[in-house]
This record gives C-alpha cells, structure tokens and sequence, in this order.
C-alpha cells in the first residue's frame, strides 16, 4: 500500500512537471513582454520627467525580469524557452510604444510658419483654449508670421486638423517639451494652470458671486 502510494504521488509530480516545462515558455514570453513595455514606458517617463511613476514602473519591472531570466538560465536546454524570451522582448518594444502613445502623457510645442495673415489661425487657436503667440519673422521665400502654442500631447490630433482648416498647407513644426511653468490649456474652456490664468475667464471669475 505504502509503495502503491509513493507511486501514485511520483506520477502526479511527474505529470505536474511535465504541464509546467510545457507552460513555462509561453510564461517567459509573457513575463518578458511586460518587462519590455514597462521598461519602454518606464524610460520615456525618465526623458519627460516622471520620476515617481518611472520608479514605480522599474519595481514591477525589476521583478517581473528577475523572474523571467532565472527559469530562461535554468532551462538552457530547452530552446523554447529562449525563442520565447527573445519573441516577448520583440513584441515588448512595439507594445510599449503603441501604450504609451495610446496614454499620450507629456507636452508638445507647435510652430506654424504662416505666409501672409496668420490672424485666422490665431483666432481659431485661441477659440479652443489654446494659447498662441505671434512673431513676425523672415523666411528663405520671404516675411513669414510664426504663431508658436503649448499643448497636451492628447491634443494634437485637434490642433493640426484647426492648421489644416484654417491655414492649409502651411509648414508646421511638433517639439517635445520637457515642462512648463505658466500658460493657457484647454480643458472644459480656459483653465488656470499652474499660476496663469486666461484674463477672460479672471474677469469672469471676478463677478461670481459666492452665496
């Protein structure tokens, strides 16, 4: 009975072995896919600034690794598991990014070199809470009026479809800003940000009466 038994648990530890080499690959591929979207996400919070979410993201990033890496070392001879880990790492990369344009966390800066009367595009700026400054400049082709706004990342698809219905074909340039200390930001109309508020809506806020 006793043999029977130590049998009978053998088979099982066998067969639970068996299930677990079998999973262990598609558990790497996973395990290392996260690791390489934290990591890709984790390293564009560093170059925005984020220090607090790129710290927390390097814990889970850290461990997740740690966990992955150790079993690809203990299973050298089964090139699944390494197939795996290089196909999590690749897809990682392309997940990471996609993920973090879906977020669309940080700060732009749009530059619209204007030919001719950069008013309209001004105006149409400024009625979506955007806030716009106009430079007169010289251009290669002649006087140009640079009409430069700060925007949530988010923001950008509704501001080049406003330059591509108020000022058509005209040469714009997107930067990356690393932050901001004052300005105007659309959000439900102007906004206060950071110190600055739009002089319409202070004048507005001044008649509020407060029962």
């Amino acid at each position: 009975m006793v043999e029977e038994g130590v049998a009978e648990v053998s088979v099982k530890l066998a067969d639970g072995l068996f299930h677990w080499q079998t999973l262990l690959p598609l558990i790497i591929f996973i395990a290392e896919m996260l690791v390489v979207t934290l990591a890709t996400i984790r390293i564009i919070f560093v170059a925005r600034g984020k220090r607090m979410l790129a710290a927390v993201l390097g814990f889970f990033e850290i461990s997740i690794w740690l966990f992955a890496i150790g079993h690809v070392m203990s299973n050298l001879s089964n090139p699944w598991c390494t197939i795996a880990f290089a196909a999590g790492f690749t897809l990682g990369n392309y997940l990471g990014i996609t993920l973090e344009g879906k977020l669309a966390i940080g700060t732009l800066g749009v530059s619209i070199f204007a030919r001719g009367d950069a008013e309209p595009l001004l105006k149409m700026l400024r009625e979506h809470g955007f806030g716009a400054t106009r430079v007169q400049a010289e251009g290669s082709t002649g006087p140009v009026q640079v009409v430069t706004t700060i925007i949530p990342r988010r923001e950008r698809a509704r501001v080049e479809r406003l330059i591509a219905r108020v000022a058509p074909g005209q040469f714009f340039v997107v930067d990356e800003v690393q932050d901001t200390v004052r300005g105007i930001f659309p959000a439900a109309g102007f906004r206060h940000h950071r110190g600055y508020s739009h002089p319409e809506h202070a004048a507005s806020e001044k008649h509020k009466v407060v029962a």
